[in-house]
């Protein structure tokens, strides 16, 4: 799976999620200020992320996942493994 892949399908999780426009969920995007992403509505995305891409995104991580491209890293990486 592409980078670009998974961004689109992270950005259709946090559609479903927030309601946030799927064309907003750039790679350079924070979470929190770009996004206004809250900490609840994070985890919800990250549940389903790692429904999605068959990862696991442990609690102490989810805090590094500042913005969209940190987590597109990170799942890359995990599926890597």
């Amino acid at each position: 799976m592409s980078t670009e892949e998974i961004r689109s399908e992270l950005a259709e999780i946090v559609n479903e999620v927030t309601g946030i426009p799927a064309d907003d969920v750039q790679l350079e995007k924070s979470f929190s200020d770009d996004l206004d992403v809250d900490s609840l509505s994070m985890v919800e995305v990250v549940v389903a992320a790692e429904e999605k891409f068959s990862v696991t995104i442990p609690d102490d991580q989810v805090k590094n996942l500042k913005t969209v491209g940190d987590a597109v890293n990170y799942i890359e990486k995990a599926q890597a493994a």
